[in-house]
């Protein structure tokens, strides 16, 4: 009875801050965020590009050294410290808590993902259809260059020196975006898009208005939903005519990639962008946990779901583009895509070629949506939670925090106004390329890796996993924060520095102005590390050496000597404690 009331004893109350209603949805609503836009457009071309099933081998040994073991880092984070990925650095290692700010920079430019979603809910429109709009030219939006999907291939993209396009790029960029020439010229807002983007807030608002009691509830659909459609998607791609073609380019190891350094940094940007490290989200989900959870198994299932599901969405991929080019008598290479061209252009064009073309665009662009949606709210709520902590006494109140979060809401919508604009995919691969690079990525995941295994003590973290579990974490993990992550982390920003290319999109060089914005969003999250660890020297009172020794020790005694103190304490002790 003792043990059972210490348990219930926590730093503050649950009413003020929540908790996972069951264990159930804290693994739907970290499934909905970790399996994502990244595991369907993202890794099957990669895979493709970089040496086929040989990409697996570089893929696998970063999931291994790098992606599980931060993955277990924040995760624990978050149980041990019950705050969000700001105020969690206050009692571990308060001169980190740059890297807090860090990352509520780089979850500012990921929630424009949310424009896949509002062009996931356009295409989806459209596919109730009788006539799917991107397969003919009969359409106002047309050119006199267009070709209906039964036309096109290798033998009529060009005519009298003329390029050709398809009816789907067509409807994607004159009648979906209505492409501007460039960033300059952002033009008009488009309206039908903007409704979409409207609802897409929407539907995030009252996922998270509750905390997270909400966010769990939605997940039981929009983390689930998902896996029934890519079910559906597969059987179907698997058995269209073509589909082993597709595969065989999908998987063909090519064992001379391996030599290549580019593919084993892209094999471990895709999994810092995969396992959804070093943006905060998992440290914010974590800090939800009774903290008893058994996180070191959650981390290991997790990480396994994940990568199994994004080496599946490759079979789903390009199954389909092994019929389109069976189809249209050319090879897998030419029909193949990464990101919005794979997603809306060629996967789109493949459907529409197949028998009952709406249902299958249907459930494409159905996951495609629920896919974002949960990663977007997710996203939304691990800001809302980390700045409630900053602030608790203001915003925890039930009422204050509804406001807080339809008053942020409605300015995330006006402010994601430009990206519907007629310039507005410029302004967001703009920030798609700048915002949460891998330079940001790694340089979060090296400064994480410094302030926990270094100035913090791997071997303290891995005594609070032990307390909090019951197992303490192998040697291996240990290793890997404080040597493998930081090596990894910093080769990677070099490369990354040393190869790097301006943004275009096909023929089109932004503007100087443009490049240089890209750089302060870029830095915007990068120099929040030095600069708040230079603050909080400066404003610290004592020595140097006095300030350095109290900036790099908790703020408050770990929760697990706390655990131990109140175990030595009575039931009678415990009883007046609480009359008290």
């Amino acid at each position: 009875m003792n043990r059972q009331r210490i348990k219930k004893q926590k730093p503050r109350s649950d009413d003020d801050r929540g908790q996972w209603a069951n264990k159930r949805e804290y693994i739907l609503v970290l499934a909905g965020d970790v399996v994502g836009l990244g595991n369907v457009w993202r890794f099957p071309y990669l895979c493709y590009k970089n040496g086929g099933g040989a990409f697996l081998v570089p893929y696998g040994l970063f999931a291994v050294f790098t992606g599980i073991p931060l993955f277990l880092l924040e995760i624990s984070m978050g149980q041990y410290t019950q705050e969000g990925f700001i105020t969690c650095w206050t009692k571990l290692c308060p001169l980190a808590m740059g890297i807090g700010f860090g990352e509520l920079m780089i979850l500012f430019c990921n929630i424009t993902y949310i424009l896949i979603e509002v062009w996931a809910l356009f295409y989806l429109v459209f596919s109730f259809r009788s006539q799917l709009p991107w397969a003919t030219c009969n359409n106002t939006w047309n050119t006199a260059d267009c070709l209906d999907l039964q036309m096109f291939n290798s033998t009529n993209m060009t005519t009298n020196h003329t390029k050709r396009t398809s009816a789907a790029v067509e409807f994607w960029e004159r009648r979906m975006l209505g492409m501007s020439g460039g960033i300059e010229e952002l033009g008009s807002v488009r309206w039908e898009l903007a409704l979409c983007l409207l609802v897409s807030w929407v539907i995030c608002y009252f996922s998270i208005w509750k905390g997270v009691r909400s966010t769990g509830k939605a997940a039981y659909f929009t983390a689930t939903f998902p896996y029934l459609m890519l079910l559906i998607l597969l059987i179907r791609g698997l058995t269209l005519p073509g589909a082993s073609e597709g595969i065989y380019y999908y998987l063909y190891p090519d064992i001379n990639r391996l030599a290549d350094l580019e593919v084993w940094i892209e094999a471990g940007s895709q999994i810092l962008f995969s396992y959804s490290v070093t943006a905060g989200v998992l440290k914010v989900l974590g800090s939800y946990n009774d903290y008893n959870n058994n996180c070191y198994k959650d981390c290991l299932w997790i990480c396994l779901l994940n990568s199994g599901t994004s080496f599946v969405a490759g079979f789903v991929v390009f199954s389909v583009l092994g019929f389109m080019a069976h189809k249209q008598g050319v090879s897998v290479d030419t029909v193949t895509d990464s990101g919005p061209g794979l997603a809306f252009i060629a996967y789109p064009q493949a459907t529409a070629l197949m028998p009952l073309p709406q249902f299958w665009t249907v459930c494409f662009f159905l996951m495609l949506m629920l896919l974002t949606v949960d990663s977007h709210f997710i996203a939304v709520e691990s800001i809302f939670t980390s700045v409630s902590d900053l602030f608790p006494t203001l915003l925890r109140a039930p009422v204050n925090h509804k406001i807080f979060v339809l008053i942020s809401c409605i300015s995330f919508f006006l402010l994601h106004l430009t990206l519907v604009t007629e310039g507005g995919i410029y302004m967001y691969q703009l920030i798609e390329y700048y915002g949460a690079t891998r330079v940001c990525m790694n340089i979060v995941a090296l400064t994480e890796c410094l302030a926990l295994g270094w100035i913090f003590g791997a071997d303290k973290l891995s005594n609070i996993i032990e307390d909090m579990t019951g197992h303490r974490p192998s040697v291996f993990f240990k290793l890997c924060w404080k040597f493998v992550v930081p090596l990894l982390s910093l080769m990677s920003v070099v490369l990354y520095l040393v190869d790097y290319q301006h943004l275009k999109i096909n023929d089109y060089v932004y503007p100087d102005w443009a490049y240089a914005l890209g750089w302060t969003m870029t830095f915007s999250s990068v120099v929040m590390v030095p600069l708040w660890a230079a603050g909080l020297m400066c404003f610290t009172p004592g020595t140097f050496r006095q300030r350095l020794s109290v900036l790099c020790r908790p703020a408050e005694d770990p929760a697990w000597q706390r655990r131990k103190m109140l175990e030595e304490t009575t039931t009678d002790e415990l009883i007046l404690a609480e009359r008290t």
